[in-house]
């Protein structure tokens, strides 16, 4: 399989096609691409049994093609929580190296690494790492675009891209703070959002606000797709 394949295994994955259907423009925008090219690709996936997908519909993962991702995910996070927690490198800098990394291990090597770093559940940018039977933690699909002005969220994890890590960490927009959106500025402007504990205000991009994936404010993931963006 092709290194852009496998990108595109584990982007849909994290965007939740494990368990939901993803849109054409979802996987545009985390991928910084045009949509035609994501067309294209999704054709060439489903040729090969990896995704499912039927004109002017959405695209979730078949059983053959989660299991490629569960692996290429598992194999990239450790090597990301590695490489951060153990090399000290960069939250922005560990993807590409991971990128690199995980096509050289074997299963035997995956199981050390695991046991090495004690059976991580999450990596380093809030993404949850599957354990060696494939089994993985439920997490949020709700984007921070969707959610309605007036309501306060908790950041739960980051697409793993690093132009988008490096924005974040420009802008020091961390896991696990929470933040209230304030007001979703139209033509897909950006979002102005506050921090809840410093009450620092800070305006987030379009494209950045579909990349971050919130929670409620106890953490829970939200139980809804998609939430009506209505101003409060």
């Amino acid at each position: 399989m092709t290194p852009i394949k496998e990108d595109y295994l584990k982007i849909i994955f994290e965007l939740g096609g494990a368990k939901r259907e993803v849109s054409n423009k979802q996987i545009a925008l985390a991928l910084g691409i045009a949509a035609g090219s994501v067309t294209e690709m999704i054709s060439k996936l489903k040729k090969e049994r990896l995704v499912s997908h039927k004109p002017y519909d959405d695209i979730s993962l078949t059983k053959k093609g989660l299991d490629q991702a569960i692996l290429l995910i598992r194999k990239h996070r450790l090597w990301e929580t590695f490489l951060a927690s153990t090399l000290d490198f960069a939250l922005a800098d560990i993807h590409p190296e991971a990128e690199v990394l995980e096509h050289a291990t074997s299963a035997e090597l995956l199981a050390h690494l695991d046991k090495f770093l004690n059976y991580p559940t999450h990596c380093p940018h809030g993404g949850v790492i599957p354990d060696r039977d494939g089994n993985f933690q439920e997490e949020s699909y709700t984007v921070l675009d969707d959610i309605p002005d007036g309501k306060t969220v908790t950041i739960e994890r980051f697409i793993d891209d690093h132009d988008l890590l490096i924005y974040l960490r420009d802008i020091n927009l961390k896991l696990e703070t929470q933040i209230k959106v304030i007001k979703h500025e139209p033509f897909d402007g950006p979002i102005a959002v506050q921090e809840v504990a410093s009450g620092k205000q800070l305006s987030i991009s379009f494209k950045a606000s579909h990349n971050i994936f919130v929670t409620d404010e106890q953490g829970n993931p939200f139980k809804v797709d998609k939430m009506a963006k209505k101003k409060e």
